[in-house]
């Protein structure tokens, strides 16, 4: 077991590393169905990588000033308790439902990457007009909290939803997004994790998982400009389908009692 969670970790650092994001959706269904880890042992493992990798990330984004902390502070404020009512709902919900629900999580993610970045939106403001908080709180606590609740409930990082919403909802430009998301899904990954330790954590597993994750996302970064990102990142989209419709259909499967 402890093998396949190297392998499996380093499998998320690479597409972490190559894609900047998205790879992490993986890390779930690879603990359940890959090291035999139930759903709940899972969650706190995914969280701890989803938070270590978007805390090595941001780093360059600090450096280069492309993190918008007030905005970042709103989405992290609204997401704790949604992450923390994410991690009670899922304590009380079967493993299939919420696997089932997870299979739901992937499709929306297969489908943001690959559809198209779409124009700025306009509620919100990045530059020297400042950002219009009466019009963008209001749009950013309930994507914040939405998000949350997908952290609690999947130890997922939600980049696939935020970076969407900052771009498209909030007008906020494309690297500060990117930034302010990594800074975002930092925090909800700490607040998910606390939330967890009433369960119990599998550190043996967690802490190869991540290590490798982290040391093959960082050994990936460097060789990320000799690789077609768009062409990965479209087959990583469809790698996501086939897993999702594999959830689905040992969920219903696990229903029929089959």
């Amino acid at each position: 077991m402890l093998v396949m969670t190297v392998v499996f970790g380093v499998v998320v650092g690479l597409l972490l590393g190559l894609l900047g994001g998205g790879g992490s959706i993986l890390a779930v269904p690879l603990l359940v169905y890959g090291v035999g880890l139930t759903l709940t042992q899972a969650v706190p493992v995914s969280l701890v990588v989803v938070g270590s990798a978007a805390a090595v990330g941001v780093l360059p984004k600090l450096r280069a000033r492309q993190v918008q902390w007030r905005l970042a502070g709103v989405f992290a404020l609204s997401g704790a308790p949604g992450t923390i009512v994410g991690t009670l709902v899922g304590h009380h919900l079967a493993q299939r439902v919420l696997m089932a629900g997870f299979a739901v999580v992937m499709i929306v993610a297969g489908a943001r990457m690959l559809s198209p970045s779409g124009e700025l939106g306009t509620a919100c403001r990045v530059g020297g007009a400042g950002i219009n908080w009466r019009r963008c709180v209001p749009r950013a606590v309930p994507t914040g909290f939405g998000v949350g609740v997908l952290t609690g409930l999947f130890g997922v990082g939600g980049g696939f939803l935020i970076i969407p919403a900052l771009v498209l909802m909030l007008g906020v430009e494309m690297p500060i997004a990117i930034g302010t998301s990594l800074v975002i899904i930092v925090a909800n990954s700490i607040t998910g994790l606390i939330a967890h330790m009433s369960a119990g954590i599998e550190w043996r597993v967690t802490l190869m998982f991540a290590g490798a994750a982290v040391l093959s996302s960082l050994a990936a970064s460097h060789f990320g400009t000799r690789v077609d990102i768009a062409r990965l990142q479209r087959w990583f989209a469809y790698l996501v389908f086939a897993i999702a419709a594999f959830i689905a259909a040992d969920t219903v499967l696990q229903g029929l009692g089959l």
